[in-house]
């Protein structure tokens, strides 16, 4: 029999549910699809690698074609590493968000975090433009971290603005303000970017895009520690989390700190998002949809069991919508975010119908 947890105060706790015998199936399930999917990743391209060559690869052992390891190692073990991490982080980031502003379509980019992010890099390519691309060069590692802080701090403005707003408005009305922020950065954006030199320019155009294919292994050093942080911290607050399922009064009498509370889980919110934002470009739906999929397959509420879950799904996802664009087509012309709009689309369709308060406009 399932289990829930329950309590006189707040009956609807019981929503809330441990973990069942089948939601623990589903783990090693997807263990297995994020493995296979790597493997597929690491393997199809214009040049195909067999299993074993992989494997051998990645053990460091020898291969009957060398140019194997440079393709394997210099090119397709970074973007998808990149795509793991990504997926994992703004899946995560996307359920933060979701429970703290009580919000089924919040996430990165529908309260214009990605938006924010983008402002912030912005900035820091037109300040490159302004002084010099060659003063740059001789401080590389910086020039990653202001990205990130950019793209950070960027982030971390518009959450501000958002959760001022948040307490006086309702949710339809939170997700107008928040598409509206984005068309402010966009507008913002176009003109900063007026200021920047033609190579520049281009250079944030192809960073636009949003791909996994622009990391490289130096900038796992400042991109794996901040997401790492912020997962941790997530799932540090698995548990006040959960009590502000019920609301912040419910969460008052159990001695939790809302305002704390609220920071450190916006805090990690701009940790997952911000760098992956940096070095990716905006990824758009990841961080709204794998949420949902994840209380679908596991059927809970419980952050204890989805953070970990999204992470997996998360993961998962985005090294197939990762794997599909680089599969070997005759005319390359896709885009991830076009893969990532037909998996999230129907997806978000399906939210709206399922909300009766956002399928009525109900206030």
């Amino acid at each position: 029999m399932e289990q829930t947890i329950s309590t006189p105060i707040k009956p609807g706790l019981a929503n809330i549910k441990l973990p069942s015998h089948n939601r623990l199936f589903w783990f090693p399930v997807l263990v297995v699809c994020a493995v296979v999917v790597f493997l597929l990743e690491l393997g199809i391209g214009a040049v195909t690698i067999p299993v074993e060559g992989i494997i051998s690869v990645l053990l460091g052992q020898e291969i009957a074609d060398t140019t194997w390891r440079t393709i394997i190692v210099e090119l397709r073990l970074p973007r998808t590493l990149a795509a793991m991490i990504g997926g994992a982080a703004l899946g995560v980031a996307g359920l933060q968000l979701q429970t703290l502003f009580k919000n089924p379509l919040a996430g990165p980019w529908a309260l214009g975090l990605t938006a924010g992010a983008q402002l912030g890099v912005a900035l820091v390519v037109t300040t490159a433009a302004v002084i010099g691309s060659s003063i740059l060069e001789k401080f590389a590692f910086m020039s990653n971290l202001s990205i990130v802080a950019g793209a950070m701090i960027g982030c971390f403005v518009v959450l501000l603005v958002m959760v001022s707003i948040s307490k006086y408005v309702s949710t339809i009305t939170l997700l107008i303000f928040g598409l509206m922020l984005g068309f402010l950065a966009q507008g913002l954006i176009s003109v900063i970017l007026h200021f920047t030199n033609e190579s520049q320019g281009k250079i944030y155009g192809g960073w636009n895009d949003g791909s996994f294919a622009g990391v490289y292994w130096e900038h796992f050093p400042v991109l794996f520690p901040l997401v790492i942080v912020g997962l941790i911290g997530g799932w540090l607050m698995s548990k006040s989390l959960n009590a502000f399922l019920l609301g912040e009064n419910y969460a008052r009498s159990l001695g939790l700190s809302v305002k704390r509370t609220r920071l450190i889980t916006l805090g990690c919110a701009v940790l997952l998002a911000g760098p992956v934002t940096a070095y990716c470009g905006p990824i758009l739906f990841l961080g709204l949809i794998i949420p949902h999929l994840a209380r679908g397959v596991f059927n809970t509420s419980d952050h204890r069991i989805l953070i970990p879950a999204v992470m997996l799904l998360g993961a998962t996802v985005a090294q197939a919508a990762d794997l599909f664009v680089h599969l070997p087509w005759e005319k390359h012309f896709l885009h991830l975010n076009a893969v990532n709009a037909l998996i999230g689309a129907p997806v978000v369709m399906w939210v709206i119908l399922k909300n009766r308060k956002m399928r009525g406009f109900e206030m």
